[in-house]
């Protein structure tokens, strides 16, 4: 876990680095330090990066771990943490935990996952949520708007049906309110929430790497589950990948995969924007 808790603390110094080089060049060094401290991105721009990270993060594992760990005999299953069931989580409990992660951290970012059809009817858009989320059904742009009872500035954005995984699973689930998905529906929304409405370049870093951190999270409890089977063939845990074999990669290396797939499009919004 320490190499991991080491990976994320690098993984955005990097571009913190950067971007200070670039914005700070020939100004004072007493500039140079208040540099992460000013509040230069605005909460709608650090939610949409984070939504992209998520959007790389999810995508990759219902294809390629949920996807293709299907085709290897590999289970997953809503009561996946039950004692008696012998599963990973499926894409959506993916994000949920990801999310429940955040929420235990310092980082005051709000996530979750709602629908016009969800499985879990606790997951319904209502009130204005329901109105714009009809927006995006109409075109997959993200609704940004200030939650004024929560006090919350808020972010929707798209939640499309990208894998057979996805579409099998809520057409097939016996408490699915609707059976007709197919692929490239807008099945639902991912939410985000934060408090401030401009973030510096230090709280965008935090943002970031507690999202990352959710996913390890999430991610090694699954690792752990499959310690714990008793009944199912283990696959074998290392640098291999489902599409190689009854394998799942370690959190270093997912983690690894993703930032590989998400950093530069991250890394470019954060200098774009500058």
């Amino acid at each position: 876990m320490k190499n991991i808790t080491k990976f994320l603390n690098i993984a955005y110094i990097i571009a913190i680095g950067s971007i200070s080089l670039i914005s700070c060049g020939g100004v004072p060094e007493e500039n140079k330090a208040s540099a992460s401290t000013e509040n230069v991105f605005s909460v709608a721009e650090v939610l949409e990066m984070v939504s992209k990270e998520n959007d790389v993060t999810r995508t990759l594992y219902t294809k390629a771990i949920v996807g293709k760990g299907k085709t290897q005999g590999m289970k997953f299953d809503e009561d996946w943490r039950k004692d008696d069931v012998e599963a990973g989580p499926l894409p959506a409990l993916f994000l949920r935990g990801v999310a429940t992660s955040i929420k235990k951290s310092p980082v005051p970012l709000g996530l979750y996952l709602g629908s016009d059809f969800p499985v879990n009817a606790a997951n319904k858009f209502v009130g204005k949520q329901a109105v714009l989320f009809e927006k995006i059904k109409e075109d997959q742009e993200p609704q940004f708007f200030y939650d004024e009872e929560q006090e919350l500035h808020t972010a929707m954005f798209a939640d499309v049906a990208g894998a057979d995984a996805c579409v099998t699973c809520h057409n097939n689930h016996k408490q699915s309110p609707k059976t007709d998905w197919k692929l490239g529906d807008v099945m639902g929304a991912t939410t985000w929430q934060y408090p401030k409405d401009s973030l510096s370049y230090k709280e965008t870093v935090a943002v970031l790497n507690s999202y990352a951190k959710g996913t390890v999270d999430i991610y090694m409890e699954y690792l752990d589950e499959i310690k714990a089977f008793e009944k199912s063939e283990k696959p074998v845990i290392g640098d291999k990948w489902p599409v190689e074999g009854n394998y799942l990669p370690t959190a270093e290396v997912f983690l690894d995969s993703v930032k590989k797939l998400s950093s530069y499009e991250t890394m470019k919004h954060l200098v774009t924007m500058n």
